[in-house]
């Protein structure tokens, strides 16, 4: 039998990568902070906690030897490091990096995003040969980079396959994008308003699509990057009837040509002036990948987070969304714009 190592076991891509190399025969050792069991794992899944800034209990839970690291959390040149030491008693790797890395050729990109006119213009699809930021530290974006150059320098010392992921979705997220649907829903809110015309796209990387591609990629060790997103990219509109239809409720839209009106209203975490949607052409040429679509995952998201908000305020519950959008919802706000509108 096979020995996996899943670096960041418990977290939201983590566990159902747990599950899938489990199921397709792997002796899987899950290590994350907390050292936590997820009911979905098989009973043979062996957890332990670990520190990911102690490289001696990276290299401890390695071992003496494995056939497959497979690292969800990595963000840095270090975290690349780490992995890179190791590489002799390693047999390959699979590492999670991010859209983010991507560039538009004019210097346009994720960090660029707040200054004017500075939304980059990708092509559509993105593939993966498209410009990638510098390496560097300053910002996440650079980092995740820096992450990837340290790991192509291993070459076939240690055959790692990087998959890009999308605005990642699924129960356990720290940032449940779709909460500004199904809160909207639960209150009540059967009027929305849409910025940019709700016709935005961002496209969302299911954690189970992510998970599948960590167990093909396992299976067929290599040296690539690989975007890493679900089968279609819906608009913010299409995202909103999609989870309208798994809650049973009808809602009616008031689409705003351009940008959120007083910045917040009509804001949507897909909202974005210029689409971001990815190529998914290589991860089935080289591994036979064929994603779920967006919906696939939702009936077991609504339920996570309806189950959620029964618990705590949301803002309790997810302080990342919190932190990244605020104003997400503001009814009163909204509800003077539509009386002025």
């Amino acid at each position: 039998m096979k020995r996996a190592v899943v670096i960041g076991a418990s977290g939201q891509i983590g566990r159902p990568v747990v599950a899938a190399l489990a199921r397709d025969g792997w002796e899987v050792t899950a290590a994350s902070r907390g050292g936590g069991r997820d009911a979905s794992w098989d009973a043979g899944v062996r957890v332990v906690r670990l520190d990911r800034s102690d490289d001696g209990a990276v290299a401890a839970a390695v071992g003496d030897g494995c056939d497959l690291v497979v690292d969800v959390v990595a963000y840095d040149a270090l975290h690349a490091r780490q992995l890179t030491s190791l590489a002799d008693r390693i047999g390959s790797a699979v590492v999670v990096s991010s859209v983010e890395v991507y560039e538009d050729g004019a210097g346009r990109g994720f960090d660029t995003m707040g200054e004017p006119d500075g939304f980059p213009a990708y092509p559509v699809p993105v593939p993966e040969t498209q410009s990638a930021v510098a390496p560097g530290t300053a910002t996440y974006a650079a980092r995740k980079a820096a992450l990837e150059h340290e790991l192509g320098l291993a070459g076939e010392k240690l055959p790692t396959t990087v998959l890009r992921a999308g605005a990642v979705h699924g129960p356990y997220s720290p940032l449940p994008r779709e909460l500004y649907f199904v809160k909207r829903n639960l209150d009540g809110r059967r009027e929305r308003v849409l910025a940019y015309r709700g016709e935005s796209r961002f496209h969302p990387a299911s954690a189970r699509n992510i998970a599948e591609l960590v167990r093909l990629a396992a299976a067929r060790p290599g040296s690539r990057v690989l975007n890493a997103v679900d089968g279609d990219a819906p608009t913010a509109a299409e995202i909103g009837a999609a989870i309208d239809a798994v809650m049973g409720v009808r809602t009616r839209t008031t689409p705003v040509d351009g940008p959120p009106p007083g910045g917040t209203v009509g804001q949507t975490p897909w909202s974005v002036p210029r689409p971001v949607v990815l190529d998914m052409s290589a991860a089935e040429r080289e591994l036979g990948h064929r994603p779920a679509p967006y919906a696939a995952g939702l009936p077991e998201t609504v339920e996570w987070l309806t189950r959620a908000l029964r618990e705590r305020d949301w803002r309790e519950r997810f302080p990342v969304l919190a932190r990244a959008y605020p104003a997400l919802f503001d009814y009163a706000a909204e509800d003077a714009w539509r009386a002025r509108a």
